[in-house]
Parts: structure tokens; C-alpha cells; sequence
């Protein structure tokens, strides 16, 4: 369990960050841009729990938190060889648990037949908000992994995660019906 009985440490004034394993990197490094990514797609989910209300969504939106401040560690978990006992890591089970999710909301839904502008009601424009931030997310996360080896169930777990995030927001939409269809060139 983590304690925390000094918030400031003065140890990042130079410009750099600890990682888990005790290395220090510096704060803009690609590999601390995704995890400081994550963290705000966590905190717009955050603010998407709210706009859901209590409920499943907002159960399983909480039970993802969790999950991301997960992958924030694995991010932040050096890859070793061999790995730590200690070291956190998302795992296959999860980006699966994603896709099962993923699959039993988009059954109700009708199939799209245009793509569709991110809003609609307050909750599914949390919820889209939370998923462009999931992308970014991703793309940090992308470009990290070519400069350091990173967890691919954690490159996985973001990109399923966004398409959760998608689906869920039509689901709060009224089943789909609540969507805002996009209009090619509506305002020529």
C-alpha cells in the first residue's frame, strides 16, 4: 500500500522524475509524456463518472481507474529480464475483459450508418472527451515505445480502451439514438 506523508519532495526540481525502479529520467521524456497522458484520461474519466451517474457505467468507469493508474506504474516499470516479482503490469485478461465489454454494449446498438460528432448528451460528451484523451494516451504511449521496450498489453489496453469509451458514449445516447450524426460538408 502506498503511503504518502509528504506531498513535495524537491527531488524533481532539476527537471527530472523517479521511475518505479529507482532510475530517474527526465519529466519530458517520452515515456513519462504517456504516463502523464494516461493520468489525464484517467482524470476525464473521472470526470465522466460524474456525468454518467451511479450505475454500471459508473462501476465499470471506476473499476478502469484502477486499471489505469496500473498501466501508469507499467509505464513507468522499467522492462527487465528477467522481471521483478515486484513490478506491476497489465496483463492480457484485462485488454480481453475491455473487448468482452465492448461487445455485450455495441449488441444493443444499432450498427453505424454515418460517423458521428462527440456529444450529444452531457454524459456521452464526457465520455467522448475521455476517449480523444485515451487516444493521445496511446499515441504517447506509441511513440515512448520506440525509444524504450514498453508492455504491448498496455499499448493494447489504451487502444481498447478508446473503442470502450466509443461505445459507451452511443450506449448513453439513448442506445445510439441520441447520436449526432456527422454531415459532410453541411456548413459549405
Amino acid at each position: 500500500m502506498v503511503k504518502l506523508n509528504k506531498i513535495y519532495t524537491r527531488t524533481g526540481d532539476d527537471g527530472t522524475t523517479g521511475l518505479v525502479d529507482g532510475s530517474r529520467v527526465a519529466k519530458d521524456a517520452p515515456r513519462m509524456v504517456a504516463v502523464g497522458d494516461v493520468d489525464e484520461a484517467n482524470s476525464a474519466i473521472g470526470l465522466a463518472i460524474v456525468a454518467v451517474g451511479e450505475g454500471e457505467s459508473a462501476t465499470l468507469l471506476t473499476r478502469i481507474q484502477n486499471d489505469l493508474f496500473d498501466l501508469g506504474a507499467d509505464l513507468a516499470t522499467p522492462i527487465a529480464d528477467p522481471e521483478p516479482s515486484w513490478a506491476l503490469r497489465i496483463i492480457a485478461s484485462q485488454v480481453e475483459r475491455l473487448e468482452r465489454e465492448i461487445d455485450g454494449m455495441n449488441d444493443a446498438l444499432a450498427p453505424l450508418d454515418s460517423f458521428i460528432l462527440p456529444g450529444g448528451s452531457p454524459a456521452a460528451a464526457a465520455l467522448h472527451l475521455a476517449r480523444a484523451i485515451t487516444r493521445r494516451a496511446e499515441r504517447s504511449a506509441v511513440a515512448a515505445a520506440r525509444d524504450v521496450a514498453l508492455n504491448p498489453h498496455a499499448l493494447a489496453y489504451l487502444n481498447r480502451l478508446s473503442d470502450l469509451l466509443f461505445v459507451m458514449a452511443r450506449h448513453v445516447n439513448a442506445q445510439g439514438a441520441g447520436d449526432v450524426k456527422w454531415v459532410p460538408g453541411a456548413s459549405r
